[in-house]
Parts: C-alpha cells; structure tokens; sequence
C-alpha cells in the first residue's frame, strides 16, 4: 500500500463486511523491527497475564494504554495506519485507546471465544460502537495456529450480551449460533505486515494453536474524539495521538526501543487503574 490511501471499495467494503484485511501495509523490515523487539522484550513478558479459554489451555497477552515513544508507539501513531483507521471512521479524528500484544504460542496457545470488542467497551462509558482495531500480523497466521474467524457482516447485530467462559467474557452462545447461520464464517489467514481493521461489534473469535508455530499479532485500538467515553475507566479517554511520520518505525528501531521501553503504559489488571491514574505516575505518553 505503501503511502496510497485507502480505496473507496475498501472503505465500502469494511462498512459492509465489518472488517477489512490490507495486505503488506507494513513491509518485511518494519515487521521484522517490530518481531524480533517484542520477542526480546523482558518487560512486554513481565506484564503479560494468561487468559483461559474455558478448556484449560491459555492465551497470553500483554496491554497498554499510551503508545509511547517506542517501536510499539511508532506502529500504533503511524501515519500508514492512523490515517487509514481515520478514514474507515469517516473521518473523524482517532486517539489511541489502547494496544495489546497477543501471545499464542506454539502448542499451547488456547482459543479466544467469540466476542465482539464492543462488548466490554459499553461498560466502560464508551456511547457508539464504531471504534476500530487494527490488528497487525507479527507472525504468519494460519488455520493451524489459530488465526482470526470473523462472521462476515455481523457487526450490524447491534451489541450482544456477554458471559464469562473461563477468564473470557464471550458473546451469548445461543445468538452466536443463530449468527453463525445468516453470516459467513471467514478464516482470516495473513502473512507478516499484513494488517486487518475491524469494527468494535465485529463477532471474532480464533481457535487454539496446535501447530509448531507461534501467532504472535499487536492490536491497536482507536476511538474517535466525539466518542469520548463519559466516565473514567481502565483505558482512557480521548488524548489528542501525535501522528509521527511511516519512516520513524525504522529509525527507532531496536537500539530506540530498548533504551525507552519502560515509557509503555502497561495496563496492570489487578489494579485496573485508570487513565487519569497511569497520568499522575508519569506512565502516560
């Protein structure tokens, strides 16, 4: 995609199908920067907390609320990306809501089950539903590993309640099951760079991994700025995103990166603190 725009089919087509899938927005070298940072990352694994998938195996993952000046923040403010998640939200102004880093790894990364985004956000104070994820593929995502499913179209089901299987807050199984007959099911497989934006009431969902393969992706999380949440809760509410320019992914690198990690704002979820208070202890970018 380099520095185009997105298309106005491909705008279309995530208002339409709730997700869109862009190839190679990010090239083998940004990816490469971004593979072998996370994977070195003491930090990104000190804060990572399991999840049970209700069938006693886990996926790890590792959140954050304020991109920082890191490889991670580079990704998340690039203008390749934000632009793009501006434009699929119509172009409203976008601020970083939070990122993750899911960790599947290889044999015992367990499933997520199907749930839309939205779904946990309305608790905290967030009015629409029209955020939008982009999920960028660290490693190749296959159907042995574990890759995103989604259900093509569904995001226009409006908000579904949710219910706790394992440690997983899942959409209500009976509605999945009646939605899994009116929309198609999508296997999202996605090389390295690849990068899949999807809508905040988009059911998703991924099977464990039982191959020999990692499935390691980073998800970033935008609202817009009118979308302001009205309360405060564990990710924050609209702080203006300074925009850096694509080539400053490369510059920092992972000298950049390790000198300057510890700016991440991890989310720490036994105190599920608040934006306001990750401000106060200087963690915010």
């Amino acid at each position: 995609m380099n520095d185009e725009k997105l298309s106005l089919d491909q705008i279309a087509a995530y208002h339409r199908d709730g997700f869109l899938i862009v190839k190679g927005l990010f090239d083998q070298e940004e990816i490469g920067l971004l593979r072998t940072a996370c994977k070195a990352d003491k930090a990104l694994d000190d804060h990572s907390f399991g999840k049970d998938d209700g069938s006693g195996a886990t996926v790890r993952l590792s959140l954050w609320n304020h991109p920082g000046e890191g490889i991670y923040g580079m990704f998340a403010r690039c203008h390749k990306l934000v632009d793009s998640v501006e434009q699929l939200l119509g172009g409203e102004e976008a601020y970083h809501y939070h990122s993750k880093m899911i960790m599947k790894d290889a044999k015992v990364g367990g499933a997520w089950a199907w749930h839309q985004d939205y779904g946990y956000w309305y608790q905290n104070g967030v009015m629409f539903p029209d955020l939008c994820s982009a999920s960028i593929a660290v490693d190749r995502a296959t159907l042995e590993n574990g890759c995103l499913q989604v259900l093509r179209g569904s995001h226009k089901l409006g908000r579904v309640d949710h219910v706790l299987t394992g440690d997983q807050a899942g959409a209500d199984l009976e509605r999945v099951a009646e939605a899994k007959k009116r929309f198609e099911l999508v296997h999202c497989t996605m090389e390295p760079g690849d990068v899949i934006f999807f809508h905040g009431n988009l059911l998703h969902a991924s099977d464990r991994n039982n191959s020999d393969h990692p499935r390691w992706s980073m998800i970033c999380c935008y609202n817009y700025k009118r979308n302001d949440p009205y309360k405060e809760a564990h990710h924050p509410r609209y702080t203006p995103l300074k925009k850096v320019a694509d080539e400053m992914i490369k510059q920092v690198g992972i000298k950049r990166f390790e000198d300057d990690s510890s700016n991440v704002a991890w989310l720490d979820t036994k105190k599920d603190a608040s934006a306001r208070v990750l401000k106060e202890k200087g963690a915010a970018s």
